[in-house]
């Protein structure tokens, strides 16, 4: 399963590429990251499940000292070191990336971080996968870090239908007793260009429970995010249609 994640992404690398918000989640997800890190300037970072480098090269921007990319597919991370070469970050910021298999964090590098950020990383993660990364981030944080991640809110399959500018197929698998099912999915970027995603449906009680198995003793900072009134001021046309739905899900974690 693996390789075909490796080939969605590797098919569709160039649809990915952007240098400023983008698609749906640009907006409804990765800009509430951006505030909720908090002053990160100094820090050195990991962002699992990089991608093209889109969160990476923000989190220079505010000053991370240091940012290290992982990600699965080779040509999201040469897309993101090409970016890299061109960002204007603080001076001394850092920005390295690496082919990774998130499914396994043996194949991330020793060491520590102050903190780390997986930003749509986990709804590709089985959930032996994702509790595997959820301990090896909680063994790798330095006292006084945070790990934060978003995935897409597990009830959006069954509240909505097929339709633009973002949706999952549940193909029928209830919500209760469907861990681990793919969900097949689209998110659409403003210019009408449609991006495929995937899900691997998790409940929002499993994830509680992968947290309580790997070591996280602090209740999480949780967030249910979606459109707001900004969103409605900038784009009605696009952001419309999901008013007051649940899209993504936040989780802040303290260690």
């Amino acid at each position: 399963m693996t390789s075909d994640i490796r080939v969605l992404y590797e098919q569709a690398a160039t649809d990915w590429q952007r240098s400023e918000p983008l698609l749906l989640s640009d907006y409804t997800a990765r800009e509430r990251v951006f505030e909720v890190v908090g002053d990160i300037r100094g820090l050195h970072l990991w962002d699992l499940g990089c991608g093209e480098g889109y969160v990476s090269r923000r989190l220079a921007a505010l000053g991370a000292r240091q940012v290290d990319g992982f990600d699965l597919s080779a040509a999201m991370v040469e897309g993101a070191q090409r970016q890299a070469k061109t960002l204007e970050a603080p001076q001394g910021s850092t920005l390295r990336y690496r082919v990774a298999d998130l499914s396994d964090p043996e194949h991330l590098p020793p060491g520590t971080c102050d903190a780390a950020v997986a930003v749509f990383l986990f709804n590709y993660l089985t959930l032996a996968a994702t509790q595997r990364m959820l301990a090896h981030v909680h063994a790798a944080l330095r006292p006084g870090g945070f790990f934060l991640f978003t995935v897409p809110h597990p009830a959006l399959p069954y509240l909505r239908g097929q339709e633009p500018p973002f949706c999952f197929d549940p193909a029928g698998h209830p919500y209760l007793g469907s861990d681990d099912q793919i969900f097949e999915g689209q998110i659409w970027r403003r210019d009408g260009v449609v991006n495929p995603v995937r899900s691997r449906h998790k409940t929002l009680q499993d994830y509680f429970h992968l947290l309580a198995a790997t070591g996280w003793q602090q209740l999480p900072q949780l967030e249910e995010l979606g459109v707001t009134e900004a969103h409605l001021t900038l784009d009605p046309a696009f952001f419309g249609p999901l008013q007051g739905l649940p899209l993504h899900l936040l989780f802040l974690l303290r260690r």
